[in-house]
């Protein structure tokens, strides 16, 4: 080879190498085998591809867990390649927090023999139900390349708790009632004391309520209780204060079920309500407008139907 033609590979070689670690997924090692990456605060569009929650991975000395595996099919293919980079020990488990498109979209990517996908006990049916729509959806507005076969449900569920061995380390599962939706699981890491608790915990973007009002603060309540180090959110940065994280999205919670509740009382229509109700929790939160009104309207039909 020439010298000329062992200078343009050389820099083609170097220009694919930049390209490649440009379009890597950027983790990051919270702590001893915890990698986690952190989703924008965006509404997911074809720009983003709907890549927008906290994804990640969990390294055991036998073999690895995958928390959610992101909102596309590419997304998926770039956290298996991570892993790849980070760690030889093969993958065993993927846990899909909850049904929503941004945790689930990247599943086939791990779809392999020796790996199990782990969800909460109600997750295949709401995968079942949503799947066309959210199939629909994909095609028309994110532009992810999303199929049905990146619709898997779990092999494995989780109906109360459940621990996975990855060697070394155990992670404890807990399947929670109707919250964020009625699909949430959360985990925790007994060996660094971490709790992963995807969308069951929001910061800095607003609180999305997909499942029950009343039910998320119950569950709240009781996952303050963890002794945890650190807890990992389904968007926005890990915290290191738990339980006092949890505060900001506590109150939001709270003072949307009182308003809505007693709006409700007052005789007050759905239309009111959703211009009345939190509206100065606006400042607080990032993609409020997006979100609060929906917010309104799930707590407002959950309200008609508790005991007066």
């Amino acid at each position: 080879m020439s010298r000329s033609l062992a200078g343009v590979a050389m820099v083609l070689a170097v220009a694919a190498a930049s390209l490649q670690e440009a379009s890597a997924l950027e983790l990051k090692e919270i702590a001893a085998g915890i990698f986690v990456h952190q989703g924008l605060h965006e509404l997911p569009d074809a720009h983003n591809h709907g890549e927008i929650a906290n994804i990640g991975f969990v390294v055991g000395s036998r073999c690895v867990a995958v928390i959610d595996t992101g909102g596309s099919p590419e997304q998926g293919r770039e956290l298996k390649a991570a892993v790849e980079r980070t760690t030889r020990v093969p993958v065993c488990y993927v846990v899909n927090t909850h049904v929503h498109p941004d945790h689930i979209y990247g599943n086939r990517a791990f779809r392999q023999p020796g790996v199990t996908f782990v969800g909460h006990r109600k997750l295949a049916q709401a995968m079942a139900v949503r799947a066309p729509f959210y199939l629909e959806k994909a095609q028309r507005e994110l532009n992810n390349g999303l199929t049905r076969d990146d619709f898997i449900p779990p092999d494995q569920t989780v109906q109360d708790r459940l621990e996975l061995d990855l060697g070394g380390r155990r992670l404890i599962l807990t399947a929670h009632g109707p919250a964020h939706t009625d699909t949430d699981l959360s985990l925790f890491d007994d060996q660094t004391q971490i709790l992963w608790l995807a969308d069951l915990l929001f910061e800095g973007h607003v609180p999305v309520v997909d499942g029950s009002l009343s039910g998320w603060l119950k569950e709240l309540e009781k996952l303050r209780s963890v002794q945890a180090k650190r807890a990992i959110p389904g968007h926005g940065p890990v915290v290191s204060d738990w339980p006092a994280a949890a505060d900001a999205e506590l109150h939001y919670l709270t003072r949307l079920r009182e308003e809505v509740r007693g709006l409700v009382k007052q005789g007050k229509t759905l239309e009111q309500a959703l211009e009345q109700a939190s509206r100065s929790s606006r400042g607080d939160w990032q993609l409020f407008d997006e979100f609060h009104k929906r917010n309104v309207s799930s707590g407002f039909a959950e309200a008609e139907w508790e005991e007066p």
